[in-house]
């Protein structure tokens, strides 16, 4: 007997695979567009982190600044602060007994005591009632003085004797470490902090004998904005950065942090 021949015409086979590429593109689709959008929020992730850990530490830094010491420069894309390390309350008047050390207004003094005691030894650049400009003004150096190495945490000394031109109705003062300034380099599309340089009376922009250190990367656009109301009262600095990654994906983050401007 003879046996059949057996196999697939043209029409099953072209049908067959027809299917098979219908399945293919389906199966594709259920397998890239998940993993699409997973990369996709990653990258999304990734920027906002960035411009949040930026924007947080500035927003540390800025709570920390000398009262009216926060300006703009760079058409808003550079603020600077002389931050703060200590601060307390001199002695204005003698104790009871008739001792004590109190900051003498009236002439050159280089030394006073401090009313309880700073939690570290302090260092630095002592500045007494800052409202930022005329004669009381820490980046011009009318109401600044250099400590002395052998100040205590109960008694300040200074270098060299000052006459300071106001007295704080509080009795405040405050202890400087350093300048600070964050500045936006869009050509390179960073964000840098800069610390450890010399206090100017004008801004320098860049600032003079330091690198910056890198704070964000990818930066498109940034705004910062300082309004001061008044040099006694509160004022707001508004920070705005957009980060945009070479995808084309894009961030946008606005912070508002409040300044307290009593000296």
């Amino acid at each position: 007997m003879r046996r059949a021949n057996q196999g697939f015409t043209l029409i099953e086979l072209i049908t067959v695979l027809v299917i098979v590429g219908i399945l293919a593109a389906m199966t594709t689709d259920i397998i890239t567009l998940p993993v699409k959008s997973y990369l996709d929020l990653e990258r999304r992730t990734t920027l906002v982190d960035n411009a949040e850990s930026a924007l947080r530490l500035m927003q540390r830094d800025i709570r920390r600044a000398l009262p009216n010491s926060i300006r703009i420069a760079g058409g808003g894309t550079t603020l600077e602060l002389l931050h703060i390390s200590e601060g307390g309350r001199y002695r204005a008047k003698l104790a009871a007994d008739g001792s004590g050390d109190v900051l003498d207004f009236t002439t050159s003094d280089n030394r006073f005591d401090v009313m309880g005691s700073l939690e570290n030894t302090p260092a630095g650049e002592l500045v007494i009632y800052n409202l930022g400009s005329g004669t009381s003004d820490a980046y011009a150096g009318s109401n600044r003085a250099t400590l002395d190495n052998t100040s205590t945490t109960t008694q300040l000394i200074l270098g060299t004797a000052k006459q300071f031109p106001l007295q704080s109705p509080e009795q405040r003062f405050f202890i400087v470490d350093t300048p600070l300034s964050y500045r936006c380099d869009l050509l390179a599309g960073t964000l840098l902090r800069y610390s450890g340089y010399s206090i100017s009376a004008t801004q320098v922009d860049p600032p003079a004998g330091t690198n910056g250190q890198l704070q964000a990367n990818n930066v498109s656009s940034c705004d910062f904005a300082y309004s001061s109301a008044t040099a006694s009262h509160s004022g707001i600095v508004t920070l705005t950065i957009t980060l945009t990654d070479s995808a084309g994906e894009s961030t946008r983050l606005i912070r508002q942090i409040h300044v307290d401007n009593a000296p």
